[in-house]
């Protein structure tokens, strides 16, 4: 049976069907998709984590007690899973373990552009590449295999165009893969020193055994044999290095691409007239194809950033580009992302921004785009959960100085969750007089909804406990605490007034619902109304000053023909905060 997939679709079928039964998450960009389509197949405990350490950590204890497990996340994400990897490199698996890391060339919707081929090297792990959808699927099924084989967790590197991109899949049913039984073993898994120097010479062997494999992995192979030019390719680069050179030349495609093939690689590029390596980003292959003792073209003729797509191989080799239709590019507005009609971080980072003296410690999520116009409510952001403490040495920084600037650091809930509450441990224990802020939307808003601790639900819908973060942060600690609503400007303009008079640290929740979220029964006691009005410009009130779209709302605008402003309705979803902003009052609520 044949199925048009996405990489990140194959990727989950190619779990189910390898007999999985535990996988575990953290979403983002681009490798969220791959759990929410392994929630579809019921025989999978599939969970998002709170952040990716611990889905790893998860997923290594099934994979130990003896069930198929897997981890996925987003490069960025393998940062904060990468203590547990390095270890159970060391350790091996019982079950197979796979974990995979959705890279992300061109930073499309992240805060780097790593490369994390390192990680598989780095922790001496096997390491596969697909190339487009059945081979997404085909090689985590092989990954299971490598893994229990050479008792070894096995890294799959996505990009962002192999998660997204469709194309035909032959699936098959799943195999029946038995649960393996649990045996104590304090040697194999138990890394105290003693142990794990024994563990690191199993490493070196393991390492042997799976570079002889590489060289005959049928993921590993030569094609359009003798061209006098040979391009090696490994992932999507393959697909796109294809379209643009077609049969003229020869190919080396790499699958499986740690250990690399020397063998295979000395094969091809023997004879070779010219040799190119197309791979996105880092030259890991090219640095082992001349370490081999060839000559090659690679990060000195393609860019060493960004996706290597057709165009830019095209260019980058011939100097040209395929002809486009031509167009005034002079009428092409500019759209840059905003804050949604209605977003419950509107009104506070429209207080926020007229700040002075303060600098906003940023994270990332949704509210990072308050680092915009018409908020400028954000100087710096890094990673998720470093707010409260990057925040915290800022104001440190500034303490010591002597200058006034205060801190206000700022992360959404999901965040807080993810690695937020061991910031602000930081801030707490420290004593330090940040204001820490949780934009508390009720949901994980920025990757598509995805259930997180506070939202009351699991990954398939069912019924969760609810984390209130309030409690969370007095148990921390948190002496000085307020919940407000964040449309109300006056009550937010107050709570910061309190918070920044403070010289102990402070703790601002900020609870409305994204406007976007799919309201649970609970969403509708606790904001009873949300949603439900619209609002409306008296005309006759207006005076054109356009102080009312300094609030940013994109269902807000000046008419130049009547030089007033106007409200989509479509889009209004009646958070207030335009009405709340407007001195003549010319924004009025509707009546019915």
């Amino acid at each position: 049976m044949k199925k048009l997939l996405s990489g990140n679709e194959a990727l989950a079928r190619g779990a189910y069907e390898a007999g999985v039964r535990f996988a575990a998450a953290y979403p983002g960009t681009p490798s969220t998709e791959i759990l929410e389509n392994i929630i579809q197949y019921k025989e999978v405990r599939s969970e998002w984590a709170p952040n990716e350490k611990v889905a790893m950590e998860a997923a290594i204890g099934a994979s130990i007690a003896g069930v198929r497990s897997m981890a996925s996340m987003k490069h960025v994400g393998l940062n904060v899973a990468s203590d547990p990897l390095f270890t159970f490199a060391y350790t091996g698996v019982n079950a197979g373990m796979v974990v995979i890391t959705a890279d992300e060339p061109g930073q499309h919707s992240s805060q780097n552009e790593q490369d994390n081929r390192n990680y598989a090297k780095a922790a001496k792990i096997p390491m596969l590449e697909p190339s487009d959808s059945q081979e997404a699927k085909d090689m985590i099924k092989e990954a299971f295999a490598i893994s229990e084989a050479n008792d070894t967790p096995v890294l799959i590197r996505m990009t962002t165009r192999g998660c997204h991109s469709k194309s035909i899949v032959e699936i098959s049913e799943p195999i029946e893969a038995p649960y393996k039984e649990y045996v104590k073993d304090v040697k194999k898994y138990v890394t105290v020193p003693a142990n794990a120097r024994e563990m690191r010479k199993r490493v070196e062997v393991r390492e042997e055994v799976l570079a002889a494999y590489s060289n005959r992995s049928p993921y590993n192979k030569i094609e359009n044999e003798g061209k006098s030019i040979g391009v090696i390719a490994s992932g999507t680069a393959y697909c796109f290095a294809k379209e643009v050179f077609g049969e003229g030349v020869s190919y080396l495609k790499l699958g499986f691409t740690y250990p690399l093939p020397d063998q295979l690689i000395e094969t091809f590029c023997k004879g070779m007239e010219k040799i190119y390596v197309i791979e996105e980003n880092d030259p890991i292959i090219e640095e082992r194809v001349k370490m081999l003792g060839f000559s090659c073209h690679g990060k000195d003729t393609f860019p060493p950033y960004g996706e290597l797509t057709p165009d830019v191989i095209r260019k980058s080799v011939y100097g040209t580009e395929l002809p486009v239709i031509e167009y005034d590019e002079t009428k092409i507005i500019q759209r840059p992302p905003t804050l949604c009609a209605g977003c419950p971080h509107r009104g506070f980072f429209y207080e926020l921004g007229k700040r002075k003296n303060v600098m906003v410690a940023g994270d990332i999520g949704c509210y990072t785009l308050a680092f915009a116009e018409p908020y400028n409510a954000m100087d710096f952001n890094i990673c998720m959960g470093a707010s409260f403490s990057a925040g915290h040495g800022a104001q440190l920084a500034f303490d010591l100085k002597g200058d006034s600037t205060r801190v206000v650091s700022v992360l959404g809930d999901s965040t807080f969750f993810h690695t937020g509450i061991n910031s602000l441990i930081e801030v707490l224990y420290n004593n330090s007089k940040t204001v820490n802020v949780i934009l508390d939307n009720r949901i994980t808003g920025m990757t598509g909804h995805q259930e997180n601790p506070g939202s009351g639900k699991h990954a398939n819908g069912s019924a969760a406990p609810i984390i209130d973060i309030e409690t969370v942060v007095r148990a921390l600690g948190a002496k000085h605490v307020a919940v407000i609503n964040p449309n109300d400007l006056a009550k937010v303009k107050e709570t910061l007034d309190w918070a920044l008079s403070l010289d102990e640290p402070s703790v601002i929740i900020t609870k409305w619902p994204c406007v976007l979220k799919k309201m649970s029964n609970l969403d509708q006691e606790q904001f009873a109304g949300a949603f439900k009005a619209k609002y409306k410009v008296d005309s006759d009130l207006c005076i054109g000053c356009k102080i009312c779209t300094k609030a940013g709302c994109p269902a807000l605008s000046v008419n130049p023909d009547i030089k007033k402003a106007v409200i989509d309705r479509t889009q209004c979803v009646g958070c207030q905060v335009c009405a709340q902003v407007c001195a003549k009052r010319a924004i009025v609520k509707e009546e019915n």
